[in-house]
């Protein structure tokens, strides 16, 4: 019995990976090797280069113009403002005083 059990084991064929393999494992293994799958990979790769590029020079292009804005237009919108506030009190005080509102210019 036992000359029997060593006669099976050494008739058993050592075993190849790829005779083990399921359908599935040799069909997800061709998909990752396929040049398609490459070639899509490298494209989303690029795309995502070149949307990082993007999004940076987006952002200082942002910084730029945010900054210009609080140098040149606040200043601007704040002396606006002032004028406008001095321009209502002098209506104010003038017709309090009895000035009769705006005066016409001729």
């Amino acid at each position: 019995m036992a000359s029997q059990g060593k006669n099976r084991l050494s008739k058993h064929k050592p075993t190849n990976s790829n005779d083990d393999d399921g359908i599935l494992s040799r069909i997800s293994t061709g998909v990752s090797n396929s040049p398609v799958l490459y070639s899509g990979k490298k494209a989303a790769s690029n795309a995502a280069c070149v949307a990082k590029r993007l999004l940076k020079s987006t952002g200082k292009a942002a910084w730029i113009a945010g900054t210009t804005f609080l140098i040149l237009v606040v200043p601007l919108i704040i002396e606006m403002d002032r004028e406008q506030q001095i321009n209502e009190l002098e209506l104010q005080q003038a017709s309090l005083l009895g000035g009769g509102g705006a005066v016409a210019v001729t």
